[in-house]
This record gives C-alpha cells, structure tokens and sequence, in this order.
C-alpha cells in the first residue's frame, strides 16, 4: 500500500501545473492538449441554447439523469460471477479465484462492489470512459483504485502499448502503465478512446436545459397571466393601489386561499386560456426528452414518458425491458466481461472468464422466474438443486435434487426399444 500513499497521500507540490490541474466550477476536463484548449476558448461547452453542458451539467437534465441512473443501476446490482472453464462442455464457479475478492466483495477499501460498479458504468455513460488503477500485492490483484476521466489521459505509443497519464489534485503527473489500469471503453470511433455520449448530445441537452431554465423563470416571474381584469373607465393611482395590494394578499394564499376575488367600480375578469407559445413549450420538453432517450438508449416510458412514443421498443412492458436489456444493457454487460478478461484476469489463465448472471433480471417477476425453472426442470436443464442454488437455497436433504428428469415425449425412449427381438414395451 506504500505505492498509494506515494501516489494519493503525497503533500501537494509548491508549483502546480496549472494547464493540467485546470477544471471549471461545473466539473468540465482538464485542458491538457491545444485542441482541447482551443475548443474551451472557442465554445466552452456552449450550445446553440445558449447553455453550457457539461457531463455534472448535463444531470441536472431529469433525462439524463435517469437514464444514467437507470442503465448504472442495473449494472451494479446485477450479479457478476467468475467462472471457470473445465472443458468444452463443462464450467465450474470460480468464486475462489482471488480476482473473485475483488469484484464481489471489496474492491477497495472505501466502495462496496455495487457502489463502484455504479460509479464506473456512470463515467462510462458521461465521458465514454472509465479508469480505474490496479493494485497488486506478490503478483495478485488486491484493490481497483476508481480514476476520475477528467483527470486521466490515454495514449497509444509506436509500439501500440497504451499508457496512462494521471493528473493528482495538485497538478502532480503520474504515469502509469497498460497493465496497471483497469479501462472500460465505450463506443469508439479510434479502438483506444471512448466517445462521450454528452458530446453529441449536447445540443439536446442544452435545448432541455434552457426550456427547464425558462419555465422556472416563467414561474418565477409569473411572467404569464391566467386572466385580464378590464375597467369600464379609467382607474385612479387610490384605486390601482387599492386594487394591487387587494391583488397580492389574494395571491399569498393561506386565508385567501380558494375564496372568490371581489371586484369594484364595474370591473370584469377575463380568463386567458393556453396560447400556442405554451402549448409548443410542453411539446418540446417531451421531444427533448425523447431525443434524449434515444442517444441514451433508454425507452422513453422508463424516462416517465407514456405518450406511446417508444412503440418500437414493444407493446408491453415486458416487451419494452426485453427490447432494453437486448439492446441497451447487453452491450455494457458484455463491455465489463470483456475489460474483465483483458485487464483484470492473467493472459496464460484461459479457463477464468467473468460472467454477469442475467436470470436476475426476472428476479422480482415471480410468475416469469418459475414458470421458466417449470420448463427448465421438465426438459431436463436444470436438476432441482441447480434451481435451489438460483434461489440460494440449499440442496435437498434427501440427496435426491441432483438428478435430471427425462425430456417428454422424447423420441426412442424406453417405451418404443425392443428387447432381443421381442415386442416393444407397453406401458403400463
């Protein structure tokens, strides 16, 4: 553990590299290439809105927000087993492998493993990627050190090595090796960096963003008016102050509240229904929200949106969380068992492979989860312990659970052999 105190608990240098320890207030990336300096100086994050998104921005956008939290979620308490090949046809649980320590009990000292893997799957969602440094101790794998992506910069050298370089808080440097760095890349369009989501987004988010920021002005402000109150003549500075002050004890509400508004001298209240201004404001908060989804990769009805816009993710429910598992989850799924292999398991181990258990999926969905052990016991995939385990129950007592069950109707069973020549077997 020296090596993270000479690291992390270092004191902080007299003469910080300002060009890399460099975030704005929002969170932002650390400007460490020209062309990163040229698109802060040039833009900042700014959009066509006028607002400026950044990844910690972009959350305060209820889509952004509970798609990442959504897609996080089911990552983290998905359970993720390492598993070890026998042979061909033939795998074992690989739960004591020390790997197994790690990424089911305690990754470090401070996160449970649901917590990092939340934390991870967030970064990758925000910024594309996702670093997190390997410690080791005599060869084994101890702790997963979670970076920050702001403050970590990936290259490829001519060898085609990658390398890491990761700016402390006090603008320190630390260079770390391909083998020292747990990386989980999501789409990329150069095999080494991620593409972050929020960067193509932006100007949708910065749309949703700048319509969230009217309509809490428009409240704010009560900019808009719900009626008109019209006087036959011409009222008096007494009489409009008289009316103002009558207006606004009205509107504080408490005693007021629900009592009819009294008029004097003739005057008449008429109301104003939705214009067309409002009317295109509530549609385009439910465009950016679909808009949202879609880069997202979430149905729309998960992100609170039932105006039936997600039609081809299925009919139902249970279609539309099929459609997002295949589509959506499936590919992050197989992103971590992947990074897994490559940077957390020995190349010469070609038997250990991790493996996210997706029957859990249908955990809270009784009827599903047991009619599926039903057809899985009948056809003889499963032996009734095998089912106990799925429902981390112990074997039976009577030592029986460990036998399978004869498929039905299965072609050339015993009822249809012949017996040396003899007639086939009638049942009984």
């Amino acid at each position: 553990m020296n090596l993270l105190k000479r690291w992390f608990g270092a004191k902080a240098s007299r003469t910080p590299n300002p060009s890399a320890s460099y975030q704005d207030a929002g969170g932002g990336i650390a400007i460490t290439t020209s062309d990163q300096l040229e698109e802060a100086l040039r833009t900042g994050g700014a959009t066509a809105s006028g607002a400026t998104v950044t990844p910690n921005k972009a959350l305060n956008t209820s889509a952004v927000y509970a798609s990442v939290r959504i897609i996080s979620g089911a990552v983290a308490n998905m359970p993720l087993q390492l598993k070890r090949k026998v042979d061909e046809r033939t795998r074992e649980d690989a739960s004591d492998h020390p790997l197994g320590v790690v990424l089911r009990r305690k990754p470090n000292r401070w996160q449970t493993p649901s917590q990092f893997r939340r934390m991870m799957q967030a970064h990758l969602l925000l910024r594309g990627n996702a670093y997190a440094m390997i410690v080791r101790s005599v060869g084994k794998i101890k702790e997963l050190v979670p970076l920050h992506p702001d403050q970590v910069e990936c290259t490829q050298n001519d060898d085609l090595q990658l390398e890491y370089s990761y700016t402390r808080k006090d603008g320190r440097k630390i260079k770390l090796p391909q083998s020292e760095v747990f990386h989980l890349v999501g789409l990329t369009l150069d095999g080494v960096h991620g593409v972050s989501p929020i960067a193509y987004a932006r100007e949708s988010i910065g749309l949703a963003l700048s319509m969230e920021n009217h309509g809490a002005t428009t409240f704010k402000n009560s900019a808009r008016v719900s009626s008109v109150l019209s006087h036959p003549g011409k009222l008096g500075p007494e009489g409009l102050a008289f009316l103002r002050t009558s207006l606004d004890d009205y509107r504080s509400g408490g005693e007021s509240e629900g009592k009819a508004l009294i008029l004097e001298e003739g005057m008449d209240v008429k109301p104003l229904a939705m214009t067309a201004e409002d009317a295109q404001w509530l549609q385009s908060r439910e465009f950016s929200r679909v808009d949202i989804a879609m880069f997202m990769g979430v149905p729309p009805s998960m992100l609170g949106d039932n105006s039936g816009s997600d039609s081809n993710w299925g009919t139902g429910l249970e279609q539309k969380s099929l459609g997002f598992v295949a589509y959506t989850l499936e590919d992050w799924l197989t992103t971590w068992e992947e990074s897994i292999g490559r940077d957390l398991i020995a190349a010469d181990d070609l038997e250990t492979y991790a493996r996210f258990n997706r029957a859990a999926l249908v955990k809270g969905d009784l009827k599903t989860r047991w009619e599926a052990y039903v057809k899985g016991l009948q056809w003889g995939v499963y032996s009734p312990d095998e089912v106990r385990a799925l429902e981390d129950l112990n074997p039976r007592p009577d030592g029986l659970g460990g036998q399978y069950y004869d498929p039905p109707n299965t072609a050339g069973n015993s009822e249809t052999k012949k017996d040396d020549g003899d007639e086939p077997s009638k049942p009984a």
